[in-house]
């Protein structure tokens, strides 16, 4: 909080001296005037909590300084306390003074308590009214945030319905055709778009996830010292879809040394995708994509450029904020939720570095630059040796699918068909022991979030059971938080599987029982 201010106006100077002797304390500033004039300049210099000013002045005495001192809107709520050694018994004499402004009368020779207790008040009240303008400075800051929170809301949500309705309306139509004519000459092509558009959902969601994640401190990296040349190329793997399916020209530029950093490879890659995908995103069809990664010996730098619509310079601030979008999301063909870039933020930050946006400016492309910190290669690096191993001999299982959801077991249970196995569905997690009595599964993939007896719960029971204490129990859930992983291993389950469960995950999982 600032100092307060007191003005002392006397055309003498040892009573200015007494005066600010008096008065003296931390926090107060004291401004001495020796006459009028010098007064009014003070005051449109400072903001003033309290004017002690002696009546009988040569030239502009107390009362006139007092009548300009109300007649000026910066000046005019000053309160003013008269020092003076006149008769301040006369009525007269004493309206004159309040008409001109006055609060209050000092006689002199002065009481120094009656002073300080007087001057204390003052000090106090402005101290107060500091505060109420403090606090009224941050409720506005608030209202202003709360207002902009509650606008980009509104644009996220619109945003959000956009987005996801761009995939479902390819997978309806692409339903709608195949069930017209399931064995059309075009059947196979339609299948592959339903696919890339269902991978495409399911990213959106993930990313949303993701930012909640990181946001709450609930993402715990997996840090190893790892190759970056690894990250990149898994990057590449997973944005090469996009950017081959917009016909860009991806260039890339390793250093010739291998290049070791300390981190979590998995979301590493990802921060380096979702440039390649904003990029992908922002370009143009057939534009130019380059992905430039050097170092300095301290630091690796992986610098994501494009020749794309690029970003306004009132923008290039506010593109890592969450739910920033580059131009309107109405005007965009493809787009995002404005997460994507928040997210590569946060990873980068959780690894100790930092990323930047440059743009010359709209229709000139942009760049991003991430910088993380390098790593001293590992003493005994792992080798990666690659292992043909044989599928094991395939034997047809059983499957008890547990799913309060009829068309997720139904659907589940015809994917287990597809690739050889039989199912039994039930709906109701109560229920599941006597079906497995009943059914004798090889296998059981449960659901977690089933209504009144959970899946963590059924999983419990099973392992209670003697002939199913050694049963193989998947879970297959829409929570795939490291700690719902955590969980299911506590509560008994084998593996864990996030909805939706694509063929070669549970095709993979199966081979492995």
């Amino acid at each position: 909080m600032g100092q307060v201010s007191f003005l002392l106006v006397d055309d003498l100077e040892e009573n200015l001296i007494s005066l600010e002797a008096l008065l003296r304390r931390d926090g107060l500033n004291l401004l001495k005037a020796r006459s009028g004039d010098q007064a009014l300049e003070l005051l449109l210099e400072h903001d003033v909590a309290l004017a002690l000013i002696d009546v009988q002045m040569p030239g502009l005495n107390g009362f006139e300084l007092a009548e300009l001192m109300r007649g000026n809107e910066r000046t005019r709520r000053v309160p003013i306390i008269f020092v003076t050694a006149g008769n301040t018994t006369d009525s007269r004499w004493r309206f004159q003074g309040y008409e001109a402004g006055a609060v209050d009368f000092i006689q002199k020779p002065i009481e120094p308590d009656v002073l300080r207790s007087k001057a204390e008040v003052f000090f106090e009240l402005y101290r107060q009214r500091q505060q109420i303008a403090a606090q009224r400075d941050e409720l506005q800051q608030q209202a202003e945030a709360l207002k902009d929170a509650d606008r980009r809301k509104d644009e996220f949500l619109a945003t959000l319905a956009h987005e996801l309705r761009n995939p479902l309306a390819p997978l309806r139509n692409g339903l709608d055709i195949l069930q017209r004519n399931p064995g059309g000459a075009n059947a196979a092509e339609i299948r592959n778009m339903m696919d890339r558009q269902l991978v495409h959902l399911v990213r959106l969601i993930d990313d949303l996830l993701d930012v909640s994640r990181v946001s709450q401190g609930k993402i715990e990296l997996r840090k190893n010292t790892v190759r970056m040349d690894e990250i990149i190329r898994t990057a590449v793997e997973s944005s090469r879809p996009m950017i081959d399916g917009a016909g860009h020209k991806l260039t890339i530029a390793m250093p010739s040394d291998v290049v070791w950093v300390d981190g979590d490879q998995v979301r590493l890659s990802q921060a380096i995708s979702n440039l390649l995908n904003n990029a992908a995103k922002y370009t143009p069809e057939d534009g130019l994509i380059d992905l430039h990664v050097t170092h300095d010996g301290q630091q690796v730098a992986i610098r994501v450029t494009d020749n794309g619509v690029g970003i306004p310079s009132d923008m290039q601030s506010k593109v890592f904020h969450l739910f920033t979008q580059i131009d309107d999301h109405l005007q965009r063909s493809q787009g995002g939720l404005g997460i994507g870039l928040a997210l590569v933020r946060q990873l980068v930050e959780m690894h100790g570095g930092s990323v930047d946006a440059y743009s010359a400016g709209p229709g000139k492309g942009s760049r991003f630059t991430i910088r993380v910190p390098m790593a001293a290669a590992p003493e005994q690096p792992e080798v990666a040796i690659q292992q043909n191993q044989e599928m094991a001999s395939f034997r047809s299982l059983k499957v008890l699918v547990v799913d309060d959801n009829p068309i997720i077991a139904d659907t589940l249970g015809m994917m287990l068909e597809d690739i050889g196995h039989e199912f039994e569905a039930v709906h109701d997690g109560r229920e599941a022991l006597d079906a497995a009595r009943h059914y004798r599964p090889d296998v059981i993939l449960l659901d977690i979030g089933l209504p009144g007896m959970n899946g963590y719960e059924v999983c419990k029971a099973f392992r209670g059971e003697p002939e199913f204490e050694h049963t193989p129990i998947i879970a297959q859930t829409g929570w795939g938080q490291d700690r719902d992983k955590e969980l299911a291993t506590e509560a008994g389950f084998d593996f864990h599987l996030t909805k939706p469960v694509p063929l070669e995950q549970l095709q993979k999982v199966f081979a492995a029982l």
